[in-house]
């Protein structure tokens, strides 16, 4: 029985790669809720613990089985690891990018970090067209820097409760000392293949180290752990007995409704309009949001920043950290409230027209989360 299924496994090979990949997203779709619950952080612990094991193993079986002098029983043994150990390490990554994709998706403005999102698309992707021996080798210890950095980006933060420059650079080097013992265990296990390879393998970390300082510092990479669960622009909030009630403006058509594009508000000229947003922070998290209002100048062709509000948050809301700014419209014509970081770092952007209107629009109250 045991030796039809390893046949199996061996004509299928392709197939269940692709398979134990998708299984890894789907597994993360029952254990991930919030990024700083230590369900979360267990599950990603034990991917990187897999893969840290398992791809040195892989190697040291393929060495074992292309050495002679071995028994027929070793022979047997090797080989079923070598068809076993790439769907547990293909498992172990696919469940890392879905997790990426989850965390990430929630923090993604999709206009500024469209490129990074795409990588962690290409990093899925790549692993099912790069077969041969080296590419693997190579490709997958890459693939496995790449999703180290990219769990101790939002890992960190959430342990030392800070974020900002220092923390970002504390989770490469965190990152890269941790690929540094796997690179040893790997040369411990595969000596051989490795140093055919070591060139390669560093040059592929360093690309990864590269781009992701490019991410950051160009305000790609979304800024995990922070993420914008909640936003909106009103008539006006009040606050009742620690809920958000706010005055919606009704007749809107149904591309704002249902499609997310940019109201039209009708304003009387001096109103103030109100912009609403509830940022989700780990617990033990303490920052600062800022409300950054802009008008789109026609002539300048620039957006022109007319307020800046900032307000502290603290962690551990489920819905998030929720937070309110008002300001006059003294001008009709485009505008946007941009949610951000203190760093600047973009959680999200609230684009609306303001035309003027001599009546204040029929409104509605709604309650906030």
């Amino acid at each position: 029985m045991l030796q039809k299924v390893f046949f199996l496994v061996r004509t299928h090979e392709r197939h269940l790669s692709a398979l134990a990949m998708v299984a890894g997203f789907i597994a993360d779709g029952f254990f991930f809720g919030r990024i700083d619950l230590w369900e979360t952080q267990a599950v990603f612990a034990a991917y990187a613990a897999v893969c840290f094991v398992a791809i040195p193993l892989l190697h040291w079986f393929e060495i074992r089985a292309s050495r002679s002098g071995i028994s027929e029983g070793q022979q047997r043994s090797a080989s079923r690891w070598r068809l076993l150990l790439p769907l547990v390490i293909q498992f172990a990554l696919g469940g890392f990018w879905s997790g990426f994709v989850i965390f990430y998706g929630r923090s993604a403005n999709f206009g500024a970090s469209w490129p990074f999102l795409l990588f962690l698309l290409l990093a899925f992707l790549g692993g099912e067209y790069f077969r041969h021996y080296h590419s693997r080798l190579v490709f997958t210890s890459v693939l496995f820097f790449f999703a180290l950095y990219s769990y101790a980006i939002f890992a960190v933060p959430i342990y030392t409760g800070s974020i900002g420059t220092l923390t970002f650079l504390a989770s490469g080097a965190l990152a890269l000392v941790v690929f540094a013992l796997f690179t040893m265990l790997l040369r411990t296990l595969a000596r051989e293949r490795f140093l055919d390879d070591v060139w390669r393998i560093r040059a592929g970390a360093l690309a990864v180290l590269v781009l992701m300082n490019v991410f950051y510092f160009t305000n790609v990479l979304p800024p995990l752990p922070l993420s914008a669960e909640v936003s909106g622009i009103y008539h006006g909030i009040v606050r009742v007995s620690g809920t958000y009630l706010a005055q919606n403006e009704t007749g809107q058509s149904w591309q704002v409704r249902y499609l997310g594009f940019p109201p039209t508000l009708r304003v009387v000229l001096g109103e103030s309009l109100t912009a609403y947003s509830s940022v989700f922070a780990p617990t033990k998290l303490a920052t600062t949001i800022v409300h950054r209002w802009q008008r789109y100048d026609s002539v300048q062709k620039a957006w022109l920043t007319k307020s800046v509000i900032t307000y502290s948050i603290a962690g551990g809301r489920d819905g998030g950290y929720r937070g309110y700014s008002t300001v006059p419209i003294l001008e009709m014509g485009e505008w946007r409230v941009s949610i951000e970081t203190s760093e600047g770092r973009l959680l999200t952007r609230l684009p609306f027209t303001a035309v003027p209107a001599v009546l204040p629009p029929p409104q509605e109250t709604i309650l906030l989360k």
